[in-house]
C-alpha cells in the first residue's frame, strides 16, 4: 500500500508540471466587443442556452452559421419566422450589417431583450450607424452582448463566431474575453509546417485504404488549443457509395472507457459518493457472496482485480434468445431486425460475471468486465443510468452534441459509419449498433463500449483534460482528480485509473516511437484512439471502421495509427 501511494504521489507530481494547459492564440481577431452585460461572452456551460440564430441571408452568412455549430446545437431562422418560433430559445445571435437590418427588425431583438433573452448582435460591416432606423444607443444597450467586426468575409464570420464561444480571445477594444475553447483557424500562422504534415498524413492514410487497412478515416490534431489538422479520408465502405466526413459518427469501441465510464467514476469520486479503495461488495448487493467481493475498486480501475478477460457470451445464446422481429418478449434490440430475450444481461450475463473465475488480485490482465462493474456501481449510486448521467455532467454542458450510447435514436443512420457485417451472431451490417457483441446484449450500452461519437467531440474532451478539469470557462473537475485518473497509479503497468498509458519498455513504441511519459489515452477494437500529452499540449484522434466489412488487423499490422501520431510529433519537434 505505501509501495502504491508513492507512485502515485511521484506520478501526481509529475503531471502538475506537464498539464497547465496554455492557449496559443497566433491570429489576429479584429472582432470587437463593445458590450458584454452579465460578461455572457464567452458562452459558458452551454446545456445553460438554447441558442437560436437569425440573419437577414443564411446563404450569405453560412461560415458564420457553420462555425457556431461546432461549438453548439443551434437553429437557424429568417425575421419572417422570428418571433413566434424564436419563443422557446433562451439566446437569439443575431447576424448582419446596419444596412441588412430593418427597423422592425430590430425592434423584435428590442422586444426579446425586454423578455430576458440574450440577445448577441453580431455587426459586419463598418457602418454602426443605426439612428436612421430609429435605434438608439441607449436601446442598444438593451441587448446582452454587441459584437462588432468590420469585414463581412469567411474568415471574419468564422473568428466573430469563435469569438462569442471563446474559440478565440477578443483582444481589441476596451472590453477584452480569453480563449476557453478549442480554436478552428487551420493552423494559420503556425510555425509548424502543416502543409507538410498534412501530405505525409495523407501518404499514410490512402495507404491505409489501398491496403484495405480500414475504408474510411478521419484524423485530428489539436496543438495548444488549436486545431492544427483535421480531415476525413476514404469512405463508409469499399464500394464507395458515401464519402467520409469529418461529421461522420464512429463506433468507438473501448475509448468508451475512458470517454464514457471514466468521467462518470471520476465526478462520483472527487463528490465523495464512490471511495476507490471500498470493495464491489459494498457497493453491490450481488457480489457480496462472490469471490469478487473484497475487490476495491482502484484495483478493477487498474485491471489488476484478476478478472476473465473476455466472455463470448453470444456464443451462449439458446434457440429462441434471439429472433428477427420484436414481441413483447424480445425487446432489446442488438441491430436491424435483431431481438434479444428481455432481461437477458440482468438474468445470464451479469451473474455469469459475478460468479466468474478470479486470478490472483495485482497482476495486470487487461479485462472487459472491469467496467461492466464501474457502470453497475455507478448507476446503484446515482440511480440514474449511466448513458443519462454523463450526458448530464458533462456533454451537454461542455458542448459534445453527438457523443452518447443508441446514436440510431439520435441521428440519422447515415451519419453513422458502419461496423461489421456481422455474418456469425446477428447476421447483418452493424450501422449505429454497438459492434462488441456484450455490449450489444447489454443494451447497447456497456461500460466498456458502446460510446458513439465524432472526432471533434472526442477533441472537447481531450482538451477538458489537458486543461486539468476545465473547458469553456467552467471547471467541471478538479485537477488533482484529473492527475489521479490519467497518471500512473500501478507498480505492476503501465496503467492509470480507467486510462491507458505510454508504454516506458524499449521497443515498445506505444502508442508512438516518439510519445512520452506524460502521455494517456485509449485505443479502440473498431479501429480508433485518442492520446492526450500535456508535455506538448498535443491532443491527437484517429477514426476508423477498421472491422468493415470483416475484422482484418491491416491498420495495426501497418501501425497506421502510431505513424500518423509520428508524424505530428515530428512537426511539433522541428518547429521546436
Amino acid at each position: 500500500m505505501i509501495r502504491n501511494i508513492g507512485i502515485a504521489f511521484l506520478a501526481l507530481i509529475l503531471q502538475a508540471q506537464v498539464s497547465n494547459a496554455q492557449y496559443k492564440q497566433t491570429v489576429e481577431n479584429k472582432t470587437r466587443l463593445e458590450s458584454n452585460i452579465n460578461n455572457v461572452i464567452p458562452l459558458k456551460s452551454l446545456d445553460q442556452y438554447k441558442i437560436a440564430v437569425v440573419t437577414p441571408s443564411s446563404n450569405k452568412y453560412q461560415p458564420f452559421i457553420d462555425q457556431l455549430e461546432r461549438y453548439a446545437d443551434v437553429q437557424v431562422f429568417d425575421f419572417k419566422q422570428y418571433d413566434e418560433k424564436t419563443k422557446y430559445y433562451n439566446t437569439i445571435i443575431v447576424a448582419g450589417t446596419a444596412s441588412e437590418l430593418h427597423p422592425g427588425q430590430l425592434a423584435m431583438l428590442i422586444q426579446s431583450a425586454v423578455n430576458n433573452k440574450n440577445v448577441i448582435l453580431c455587426q459586419f460591416g463598418t457602418d454602426y450607424d443605426f439612428t436612421n432606423l430609429s435605434v438608439t444607443p441607449q436601446q442598444l444597450r438593451k441587448f446582452t452582448s454587441l459584437v462588432r467586426i468590420a469585414e463581412t468575409g469567411n474568415q471574419a464570420q468564422e473568428y466573430a463566431a469563435m469569438s462569442i464561444f471563446g474559440g478565440l480571445g477578443i483582444t481589441q477594444g476596451t472590453i477584452k474575453t480569453e480563449q476557453t475553447r478549442l480554436q478552428y483557424n487551420r493552423g494559420n500562422r503556425s510555425d509548424m509546417d502543416l502543409k507538410k504534415m498534412g501530405q505525409r498524413i495523407d501518404a499514410i492514410a490512402k495507404e491505409a485504404i489501398d491496403q484495405r487497412a480500414a475504408p474510411g478515416m478521419v484524423v485530428m490534431a489539436v496543438k495548444d488549443g488549436q486545431v492544427i489538422f483535421e480531415k476525413a479520408y476514404g469512405h463508409h465502405t469499399y464500394e464507395k457509395k458515401q464519402t467520409t466526413r469529418i461529421s461522420d459518427i464512429f463506433d468507438l469501441a473501448s475509448i468508451s472507457k475512458i470517454a464514457g465510464t471514466t468521467p462518470v467514476v471520476m465526478h462520483l469520486q472527487e463528490k465523495n459518493i464512490i471511495n476507490l479503495d471500498s470493495t464491489m461488495g459494498h457497493y453491490l448487493w450481488q457480489a457480496k457472496e462472490t469471490n469478487k467481493a473484497n475487490i476495491t475498486l482502484r484495483t478493477v480501475l487498474l485491471h489488476e482485480a484478476g478478472f476473465t478477460p473476455f466472455i463470448p457470451f453470444y456464443k451462449e445464446l439458446k434457440p429462441g434468445d434471439l429472433q428477427r422481429t420484436k414481441d413483447a418478449n424480445h425487446q432489446v434490440q442488438v441491430a436491424d431486425n435483431a431481438y434479444l430475450k428481455n432481461n437477458y444481461y440482468q438474468d445470464v450475463m451479469w451473474p455469469e460475471m459475478l460468479n466468474s473465475p478470479v486470478k490472483p488480485i495485482g497482476k495486470y490482465v487487461y479485462s472487459d468486465i472491469s467496467m461492466y462493474v464501474m457502470k453497475e456501481v455507478s448507476e446503484h449510486e446515482t440511480s440514474v443510468p449511466m448513458q443519462d448521467y454523463v450526458q448530464n455532467i458533462l456533454y451537454k454542458k461542455i458542448g459534445m452534441k453527438t457523443a452518447g450510447y443508441l446514436p440510431r435514436n439520435r441521428f440519422d443512420r447515415n451519419r453513422i459509419v458502419p461496423t461489421q457485417n456481422d455474418t456469425v451472431f446477428r447476421k447483418t451490417l452493424l450501422q449505429g449498433f454497438v459492434h462488441d457483441e456484450g455490449a450489444a446484449m447489454a443494451g447497447g450500452v456497456a461500460g466498456h463500449a458502446g460510446l458513439f461519437s465524432t472526432a471533434n467531440d472526442l477533441a472537447i474532451y481531450g482538451q477538458m483534460l489537458l486543461n486539468r478539469g476545465t473547458y469553456g470557462g467552467v471547471q467541471f473537475y478538479k485537477p488533482e482528480t484529473i492527475d489521479l485518473f490519467t497518471s500512473k497509479q500501478s507498480a505492476s503497468s503501465r496503467r492509470g485509473l480507467g486510462f491507458d498509458r505510454y508504454d516506458p519498455k524499449p521497443g515498445a513504441d506505444y502508442p508512438s516511437k516518439l510519445a512520452n511519459e506524460s502521455v494517456y489515452g485509449h485505443t479502440g477494437y473498431t479501429g480508433t484512439c485518442i492520446w492526450i500529452d500535456p508535455r506538448n499540449q498535443l491532443v491527437y484522434i484517429f477514426l476508423s471502421n477498421r472491422v468493415h466489412p470483416q475484422v482484418s488487423s491491416k491498420l495495426g499490422d501497418l501501425n497506421i495509427r502510431s505513424r500518423i501520431q509520428d508524424v505530428i510529433y515530428q512537426t511539433i519537434n522541428n518547429a521546436k
